[in-house]
C-alpha cells in the first residue's frame, strides 16, 4: 500500500529520512518530491528480480534491503546491504530498466520510492545529482567486492559479524528481525553453521537471539570480533559520503 506524499515538496523531515536523499538540492528535489511515494516494506517481500524491467527505486528510511546473486540452481548469496544510507536500484541510472540482482527486504520498514525515469532525469542534467549517485555507487561496489573477499576467506563467526554490523549501520537501534533460515540464505551457508556461530555469539554474551529477534548487547564486541571486511566497507561509505553529505 503506498500513500502520496502531501508534506511539503522540501520538507527538512522527508529529506531526513534517508542520507541520499538529504544530499539532493533543493531545485531537484522539489521536482522529485510531487511523485514520492511512501511505502511499507514486509519481511521477505522481493523488490526486483534480476533481468526483469522495474519502474522506480527505493529509498530506505527504516527498511534494509538486501542485494542478492542468484545462480542458474535457484541458490542465492547477498552481495550488499542497503538502508537509510542509500538507494535500490542506482544501476537503472546508467544502464536502463532491469538490474542483475534479486533485491529482497531483510528487515521490515518503511521507504521512499520513486520512478526511476525522474530520478534518471536529473542524473543526466545536473553535475550535483550525478556525482552524488556515482559516489554511492563506488560506495556499493566497494561493499560488493569486500563481501566476494569476506566469503572467501573469513570464517563463518566472522562473516556474521559484519553482516550483523552493517545491519545495525543501517537501523535505528539494535534490534534486528531475523530468522536464522534467512540469514543462512542471505549468507549462502547452512542453517546449521548459522545456528553454532549464533550460539557462540550469545554466549559471549555478545547477542541475545530468541524467536527471530536478534538484539545485540555489546557492539564493541562484535566489532572486535569480526574481521577487517566491515572496517574497511564503513570508512569507503564515510571516505565517499559522509563528508560531502553533511556538506
Amino acid at each position: 500500500m503506498t500513500k502520496n506524499l502531501s508534506i511539503g515538496f522540501n520538507s527538512p523531515l522527508v529529506k531526513s529520512q534517508n542520507s541520499l536523499l538529504a544530499a539532493v538540492p533543493g531545485a531537484e528535489f522539489e521536482r522529485w518530491a510531487t511523485d514520492l511515494e511512501w511505502v511499507d516494506l514486509k519481511l521477505g517481500q522481493v523488490l526486483q528480480e534480476p533481468g526483469v524491467a522495474t519502474n522506480y527505486v527505493y529509498f530506505p528510511t527504516t527498511a534494509i534491503v538486501s542485494l542478492l546473486y542468484v545462480l542458474e540452481d535457484g541458490a542465492s548469496t547477498e552481495i550488499a546491504v542497503i538502508g537509510h544510507e542509500g538507494v535500490l536500484g542506482v544501476s537503472l541510472l546508467m544502464s536502463g530498466d532491469a538490474t542483475p540482482c534479486r533485491a529482497v527486504v531483510q528487515s521490515a520498514g518503511a521507504a521512499l520510492r520513486l520512478r526511476a525515469s525522474v530520478v534518471q532525469y536529473d542524473f543526466n542534467r545536473s553535475n550535483v545529482v550525478m556525482h552524488l549517485m556515482l559516489r554511492y555507487t563506488e560506495a556499493l561496489m566497494a561493499q560488493m567486492t569486500q563481501t566476494a573477499v569476506c566469503n572467501r576467506h573469513h570464517t563463518l563467526d566472522q562473516q556474521l559479524c559484519r553482516w550483523l554490523l552493517l545491519s545495525l549501520d543501517r537501523l535505528r537501534g539494535n534490534d534486528l528481525r531475523m530468522t536464522q533460515e534467512l540469514i543462512a540464505n542471505m549468507l549462502g551457508v547452512r542453517r546449521e553453521g548459522v545456528t553454532t556461530a549464533a550460539l557462540k555469539l550469545q554466549r559471549s554474551g555478545l547477542i541475545e537471539y530468541s524467536r527471530g529477534l536478534i538484539h545485540v548487547l555489546d557492539r564493541k564486541g562484535l566489532e572486535a570480533r569480526t574481521c577487517e571486511c566491515y572496517g574497511v566497507v564503513k570508512k569507503e561509505y564515510n571516505r565517499l559520503l559522509e563528508r560531502r553529505i553533511a556538506a
